[in-house]
C-alpha cells in the first residue's frame, strides 16, 4: 500500500537535526497561518558572525548582571580559548568550576588498562575522594582489580507504522532479507560506525527496530542517529509500502535506565573483579569478609525488593565524578550507573566480588573530551584520543565498583553506620563530619589508632 511521504518527512526528523525550512514546507503543504507571538522578551546577546569569543562572553555576562543584579566574577575566569567550544555549548558565558581531587594509586589488571592509576574526581561531595582513596588502597594491596570489556553496542531504535500487525510482521521479514543493503546505507554516513544487527519488537501495528552499532572511541549517540536516519530513508525508498516512521521509538532508552539495556547492553558491558583478602580487609577496614558477605546478601535482597537498577551501593558517585573530570556526557550516568553485583565467600576466608556495568557510555574522542581541563584529566589516565575507549571503560569500571559491608568496627563510623568499601567505597555516617577523614588524607592525633 502506497503512503504519502508528507507524514514520513515529518516523522523521520531526528531530534538533533536543524528544522531548516520546515515552517516554509508546512505553509506550502497545509497553508497553516503562522501566528507571530506578541510576547516581549529580552534576548540573550549573540554575535551572528562569531559567537565564540571573549567579547561575546563578556557581553552576555553584562546582560546577566543587568537582568539579575548578580555580577559573575568567578564565572568569568577561564583559561581556554572560547573558539574551541562550537559543538559543545551555545551562548557561552563563562565556566562553572568544580573542585578536582586525586585518588589512588589504583592497580588495574585489565586487557586494556594495566598498571597503577591516579584517578581525577570532580565533585563537591565531601568525603567522596577520601573514601575512594582508601578503597583503592585496599584493592591495590589485594593485588588489584581485574577488568574485562565483555560487549559493546550503541543503538538507535526507529519505529515503523502499519495498518495492522500482519503488515508489520511481513515488513520485519523484508528487513531481515535486506539487512546487507540497510547496513551499506547506514555505514555510508560514518567512517567508524558499523551496523552489527537489527532486532525487532512488535506492538500492535507498530514494529520497533533496535539497530546495534559499534562506534570506535566515540560514545556514538549522534553517529548512530545519523546512520539510522540514512538506513530508514533507504528502507522507505525501497520498500513497496514506503512506510512512515519515527527515527527513535524510545526502545533505545537514550539517557534513561531500562531492563532491556541491562540485558542487551548499551555502550560497553564491563566487568570488574577482585579477591579481597581477609587479612587486608581486617587490617585496613576493621571488618571481616564474612560480615561483608552477610551484608551483601541483605543488600541484594533489598535491591530486589525495591526493583533497583543497581544491586550494589551506588556506582553513580565515582562515575559522575570521573565523567565531569574527563568531559563525558554526564547525563549518561542515568544509564551507566546500573550494575549487577555478584560475590562469593571463598573457602580460605577471602571474598570474591564482581560488578557488571551493562550500559557504560564513555568516550575518549569527540564531545567534551578535547576541552582543556578534560583532556588533561584523560591524559593523566593515558586515555585521550583514538584507541583508548576500552582502556578508559575498564578504569571507570574499576573505580565505579562498590562493595558494601556493615560493621560497628568500621573506621570513622559510629555503631550501625554503613560503609561503602572497595573502589567506590564511601565511608559516611549521617553525623560524621568532613574532618573525620581516613589516615591517608589526615594525620592521626598522637596515640590515636582508632582510624585505619
Amino acid at each position: 500500500m502506497q503512503r504519502t511521504s508528507v507524514f514520513s518527512d515529518f516523522y523521520c526528523l531526528p531530534n538533533k537535526l536543524a528544522l531548516v525550512g520546515l515552517r516554509t514546507r508546512f505553509r506550502r503543504w497545509y497553508s497553516f497561518p503562522m501566528i507571530e507571538s506578541d510576547v516581549q522578551r529580552a534576548r540573550v546577546p549573540r554575535d551572528k558572525q562569531n559567537d565564540y569569543t571573549r567579547e561575546a562572553a563578556d557581553q552576555r555576562r553584562a546582560f546577566a548582571t543587568e537582568h539579575t543584579g548578580v555580577r559573575l566574577e568567578h564565572v568569568a575566569h577561564y583559561s581556554f580559548d572560547p573558539g574551541l567550544l562550537p559543538g559543545n555549548i551555545e551562548n557561552f558565558t563563562g565556566v562553572a568550576q568544580v573542585p578536582l581531587g586525586l585518588a589512588g594509586p589504583l592497580r588495574i589488571n585489565g586487557e586494556h588498562a594495566r598498571g597503577d592509576f591516579y584517578v581525577p574526581l570532580a565533585t563537591t561531595e565531601g568525603t567522596l575522594v577520601a573514601s575512594y582513596n582508601r578503597g583503592m588502597r585496599l584493592l591495590t594491596e589485594c593485588g588489584g582489580v581485574k577488568t574485562t570489556v565483555a560487549k559493546q553496542a550503541m543503538q538507535r531504535s526507529p519505529v515503523f507504522e502499519f495498518d495492522d500487525a500482519l503488515e508489520a510482521r511481513h515488513f520485519g521479514e523484508w528487513i531481515e532479507a535486506h539487512f546487507a543493503e540497510i547496513k551499506r546505507a547506514a555505514e555510508a554516513t560514518t567512517s567508524v560506525g558499523k551496523l552489527t544487527r537489527i532486532t525487532q519488537y512488535a506492538v500492535g501495528p507498530l514494529l520497533y527496530l533496535r539497530c546495534d552499532y559499534t562506534t570506535g572511541d566515540a560514545a556514538g549517540q549522534n553517529m548512530v542517529g545519523k546512520a539510522t536516519l540514512a538506513a530508514c530513508q533507504w528502507i522507505q525508498a525501497n520498500h513497496p509500502d514506503q512506510p512512515r516512521y519515527l527515527l527513535s521509538g524510545n526502545v533505545d532508552t537514550d539517557k534513561k535506565h531500562s531492563q532491556m539495556n541491562t540485558i542487551m547492553t548499551r555502550g560497553k558491558r564491563v566487568v570488574a573483579e577482585v579477591v579481597v583478602q581477609r587479612e587486608a580487609l581486617q587490617r585496613l577496614m576493621g571488618v571481616d569478609t564474612a560480615e561483608m558477605f552477610r551484608m551483601r546478601q541483605i543488600s541484594q535482597a533489598g535491591a530486589f525488593l525495591t526493583g533497583s537498577a543497581n544491586s550494589g551501593a551506588h556506582s553513580a558517585n565515582g562515575l559522575t565524578a570521573m565523567f565531569i573530570a574527563t568531559g563525558q556526557d554526564v547525563a549518561n550516568v542515568a544509564e551507566s550507573h546500573a550494575a549487577i553485583v555478584y560475590a562469593q565467600l571463598l573457602a580460605n576466608g577471602d571474598y570474591y566480588w564482581s560488578i557488571t556495568i551493562p550500559s557504560l557510555i564513555v568516550a575518549t574522542y569527540g564531545g567534551g573530551t578535547g576541552l582543556a581541563t578534560q583532556r588533561e584529566c584523560l591524559e593523566m589516565l593515558g586515555c585521550y584520543g583514538a584507541g583508548k575507549a576500552d582502556k578508559f571503560a575498564e578504569i571507570c569500571a574499576a573505580v565505579g565498583s562498590p562493595v558494601r559491608p556493615r560493621s560497628p568496627a568500621q573506621s570513622c563510623a559510629e555503631t550501625g553506620s554503613q560503609a561503602m568499601i572497595a573502589t567506590a567505597e564511601i565511608a559516611r555516617d549521617g553525623e560524621k563530619s568532613i574532618k573525620e577523614q581516613p589516615d591517608e588524607l589526615l594525620p592521626l592525633a598522637p596515640g590515636d589508632r582508632s582510624r585505619c
